[in-house]
């Protein structure tokens, strides 16, 4: 006698509502981390090149990858005490090529990055190394209150 199973998808459904579960923890812990989805995807939607922002002690480091461009193409402009401004001119290439697939950004780019203190030009420094650039710059001392002289 031949036996069937009464629910012949059950298994991939299981399967299926696994993944689920799965995803909803990493969407879950991602935005517990302080990190929203739009961030961690925009840059990738607006074709924007990526960065990474820490702080140290004084200093706060900004990195960016800019594959494929030249150091002296690259502009970096401190707009105010908590935005910087990394812009890349040039870069193109000839359209001569049809492309089966296309990634690689080109081209003039630009971004705003956000910075996790107020800072200061003064002292700043930066590198481009491999494709790889590293802008280090010092927090602004906050101001502490002076002193008010009695009559």
């Amino acid at each position: 006698m031949m036996r069937r199973r009464r629910y012949p998808f059950a298994l991939l459904w299981n399967e299926l509502d696994e993944m689920m579960a799965e995803w909803e923890t990493r969407v879950q812990n991602t935005v517990a981390a302080g990190a929203s989805l739009p961030s961690m995807v925009r840059p990738a939607l607006k074709r924007e090149f990526r960065v990474d922002v820490r702080e140290e002690l004084d200093e706060v480091i900004v990195v960016a990858d800019l594959p494929g461009v030249d150091k002296k193409d690259v502009v970096i402009r401190l707009i105010n005490p908590l935005n910087l401004e990394l812009s890349v001119s040039g870069g193109t290439e000839p359209e001569v090529y049809e492309y089966y697939t296309r990634e690689r950004l080109s081209g003039n780019m630009r971004r705003i990055v956000a910075l996790p203190a107020e800072v200061i030009d003064e002292g700043a420094s930066a590198s481009f190394l491999n494709g790889v650039l590293h802008v280090r710059l010092r927090k602004a001392i906050p101001e502490s209150g002076s002193v008010i002289p009695i009559d």
